[in-house]
């Protein structure tokens, strides 16, 4: 039996997951859990980058505690935010949020006054997103920001803690692909977006893909946590590729959905889809395991249905709600309100109140508006199951893969709510599960490392043995 740290970092929480594999199944605990708070400084939002690898270092130190021996680490998170490390080594400041609302008119400044959005697609294949890091660091770098203009590295966040633990600076493939820097064709960044933005390639780490081995923990911390020269292997490091590999498919003709706080719902191909129709519909190419591409859209998730919660428990004198998350979602089968929203909408993207933001989406298209918490998350929930179904027949009309079924994973497939609607939204079956996807795909690019595994096909089955799905038929 061989035993792996899955370090899962997502955009409001972390965990750290130990892992044991015979390299038939994995059976997995969480070890960890902690918050991941945006923080608000002189009126921009920042991540805690040093509180997280605090947090990785206290999973050793545990991991220590109970004599666990490790083979590797692997840290995924989310895309598009960097960090900044100056000559010496050191952490520049805090990383940039991709929430903070300074890239707002980011894009638009950048077609004017450095390439254009056509050139840009062409060069990327990467839907376009205010906060996609090429659009940061335009915008840090007309605001003559000081740790880009001083920074000796730029470091994706899975990256930049892969160096905290090792010392070395790599830039992993997948996370790399959500930057919109990233050219799919020669698989490595492009050199007319760096040099659009004044910057060179050496600004950035070595090219690595899932399943290398990128070092040891250095001394220092071998001595800090107890562990010992345990290799740190770079996975799917962005959350959505790691999830994927762990889609528990038995054939190409299926959707994917990860379901969380974001919804991406794709297809995978084995070549970029760049095209004229593509890029009108603001389709992206990331990267994925075995040099598969993510052809997907991104879509407004879950943050929506968050963030009112975070209302209602904030206002109790107003908004009487269930402590318990399923019976809040069990309250969207009480509620006959029909009223829809574009989870999409930029309205929705941090409005200072999700509800009102919702009442003013219906208002402005005369729809009745939610009355109740029920109706909200009626709303909500039928809100996203349509607007799967939508972007299903836009990948059908794009793609050649034959969709028979969509396979949901991350924590929104535990939502059964949500997975009715969305199976009669698509009228197609819905096969939820892994909850724990991104954790799985992060273990499993480190099997792939030490060959306890081989392709796709395989790390797949290994997922099949080891969860229970649960399929939502069409009414």
């Amino acid at each position: 039996m061989e035993t792996f740290l899955a370090v899962d970092l997502g955009a409001t929480s972390g965990r750290t997951v130990v892992a044991t594999t015979d390299g038939q199944r994995i059976d997995m605990r969480e070890l960890t859990r902690f918050e991941n708070p945006q923080l608000p400084i002189g009126n921009h939002l920042f991540w805690d980058l040093p509180h997280l690898y605090n947090e990785v270092l206290k999973a050793l130190r545990l991991v220590a505690a109970e004599g666990i021996e490790l083979r590797s680490i692997g840290i995924d998170t989310w895309g598009c935010d960097v960090a900044f490390i100056g000559a010496d080594g050191q952490l520049l400041g805090l990383p940039y949020c991709y929430r903070d609302p300074h890239t707002d008119n980011a894009m638009e400044l950048f077609f004017s006054e450095r390439l254009p959005r056509e050139e840009v697609y062409q060069l990327t294949g990467i839907q376009f997103m205010p906060f996609n890091t090429l659009f940061q660091l335009d915008t840090l770098r007309r605001e003559k920001c000081t740790a880009l203009r001083e920074a000796a590295k730029v470091l994706f966040i899975p990256d930049a803690l892969i160096y905290m633990l090792t010392g070395e600076a790599v830039c992993e493939q997948t996370v790399a692909s959500t930057s919109q820097m990233l050219n799919p064709t020669t698989g490595d960044l492009d050199p007319v977006i760096i040099h659009s933005l004044g910057m060179v390639r050496q600004h950035f780490g070595r090219l690595v893909k899932p399943g290398e081995k990128v070092g040891c923990l250095t001394p220092q911390l071998q001595v800090a946590t107890g562990v010992g020269p345990v290799r740190v292997v770079a996975v799917g490091s962005h959350d959505t590729a790691s999830a994927v590999a762990a889609v528990p498919a038995t054939d190409a003709n299926f959707a994917y959905l990860s379901c969380g706080t974001w919804s991406l719902l794709g297809v995978e191909t084995a070549k970029p889809i760049i095209t004229a129709e593509s890029l009108a519909e603001n389709f992206t190419n990331e990267g994925g395991l075995d040099g598969t591409i993510r052809f997907l859209k991104n879509i407004t998730g879950l943050w929506i249905f968050e963030q009112c919660r975070k209302e209602w428990n904030a206002d109790t004198s107003r908004w009487n709600i269930p402590s318990d998350v399923n019976e809040l979602n069990a309250l969207s089968l009480t509620s006959e309100c029909q009223s829809i929203i574009n989870p999409d909408d930029p309205r929705f993207a941090h409005p200072a109140s999700m509800t009102a933001a919702i009442c003013d989406y219906l208002t402005e298209t005369a729809q009745p508006l939610p009355q109740t918490p029920a109706d909200y998350v009626r709303v909500i929930f039928r809100s996203l199951a349509e607007r799967y179904a939508q972007v299903i027949a836009t990948l059908r009309r794009l793609t050649d893969v034959d969709i028979q079924r969509l396979h949901v994973i991350g924590g929104g497939s535990r939502n059964e709510f949500l997975m009715q609607f969305t199976a009669d939204a698509i009228g197609m079956p819905v096969i939820a599960g892994p909850q724990e996807g991104t954790a799985l795909g992060n273990v499993l690019a480190q099997m792939r490392a030490c060959s306890l595994v081989g392709d796709l096909t395989q790390m797949r089955a290994v997922v099949s043995n080891s969860i229970d799905l649960r399929t939502y038929m069409p009414a």
